[in-house]
């Protein structure tokens, strides 16, 4: 830039007419659930490389029981178990707090 130009007052860009501007597409929850299935795949490959990877049997004890699988299925069942008890935790917090708003909302305040 030269000396001149700095001094001159910087215009703002001048929007596109109406006819040159992209239209904007509405996002609709069946696109929503598209980006969903799409990172669900992802994920999918991704377990599933980490499965076909990891075959090499282990040894599994719980209580008074012991067992042979393969580590990469002893870990997703696992991860699997984990998940379970927080939607169990989560689904009953979800209940108190419905039975708490039915409450307050039969109550006369």
């Amino acid at each position: 830039m030269t000396h001149a130009q700095e001094s001159e007052p910087h215009e703002a860009p001048r929007p596109a007419p109406a006819a040159a501007r992209p239209a904007h597409i509405k996002r609709t929850r069946v696109s929503g659930t598209w980006v969903a299935v799409i990172v669900a795949l992802v994920l999918l490959v991704f377990l599933l490389i980490f499965i076909l990877q990891n075959l090499e049997d282990t040894t599994i004890t719980f209580l008074w029981g012991s067992g042979s699988m393969p580590l990469a299925l002893a870990m997703l069942f696992s991860a699997i178990g984990g998940a379970a008890l927080v939607a169990l935790v989560g689904a009953a917090r979800i209940m108190q707090l419905r039975k708490a708003t039915k409450r307050a909302r039969r109550s006369p305040q």
